[in-house]
């Protein structure tokens, strides 16, 4: 079984509340969810949410909609991605994060097929990005997700779930996915009010006559309307990682 498991929180630090902001009249979670269940690949979807009172929001909708979900951590999102797996046999785990409403099925699958082709332990388009940021997909092994449940002590290696494998290539097997033409410039990830407002224009130019428009056209929409393509470039891509590698360095001080 191949197992997503969506990330969301409300307590965003840059735009809070992000992952309910309206698109088209819906939230922003469930425009993504909609577009993760045209994968092919995907056999289940968890929503992983924390247990601070802020997320409850998110708990209800998801039991509104069918959806499955487990809470955990807030701050600790390792120990809240394991609680989430745990309870599935599964062959690979679909790591996706709830600010992202422009994802990929299709790019999903393709991920999926190259984690699984490649005998990989985890597989990704995100490390050596190619494609827009908002495209992010990790694949991973759950026997992988237990080692680092396990072992893992860095801040950023609670916080962001994957960099204790990946940064053990020694250790694990490691698969980078890149796509055809480098398409990391453009920024269709929300974290910011320029990103929602984006992302709100590309569905309203595209949604309502194409649901299930894709990846190949929002680029044509952006050629079309090259004033979106720049709209929140001059954001850097992977800010909270920055933040978490200060809190390593912090962590680390005080180890003797």
């Amino acid at each position: 079984m191949n197992l997503a498991i969506l990330q969301a929180r409300y307590s965003s630090t840059r735009l809070p509340g992000k992952v309910l902001k309206p698109l088209l009249g819906v939230p922003m979670i469930l425009r993504q969810l909609e577009r993760i269940k045209r994968s092919a690949r995907i056999d289940k979807v968890v929503v992983a949410t924390s247990v601070d009172q802020s997320d409850d929001r998110i708990e209800q909708l998801c039991r509104d909609n069918g959806i499955h979900v487990f809470r955990g951590s807030l701050s600790d999102v390792l120990d809240r991605f394991h609680g989430a797996a745990k309870p599935f046999r599964t062959d690979a785990i679909v790591r996706l994060t709830a600010d992202c409403p422009l994802a990929d099925p299709q790019l999903i699958d393709r991920v999926i097929d190259f984690f699984l082709d490649g005998g990989y332990d985890y597989a990704t388009n995100a490390l050596q990005p190619t494609y827009p940021d908002g495209l992010d997909v990790e694949v991973f092994r759950a026997s992988c997700l237990e080692e680092a449940w396990r072992e893992a002590t860095l801040p950023s290696e609670r916080e962001h779930v994957t960099p204790f494998i990946h940064r053990r290539p020694e250790r694990f097997r490691i698969g980078h996915l890149a796509g055809e033409t480098d398409l990391s410039a453009l920024r269709w990830t929300v974290d910011e009010e320029l990103d929602y407002r984006l992302v709100s224009e590309i569905y309203a130019a595209l949604y309502p006559q194409k649901p299930d428009f894709g990846t190949a056209d929002v680029l044509r929409l952006l050629e079309e309307r090259p004033q979106l393509k720049t709209m929140n470039t001059k954001f850097e891509r992977n800010e909270g990682m920055k933040k978490s590698l200060q809190a390593d360095a912090a962590y680390l001080s005080t180890k003797p």
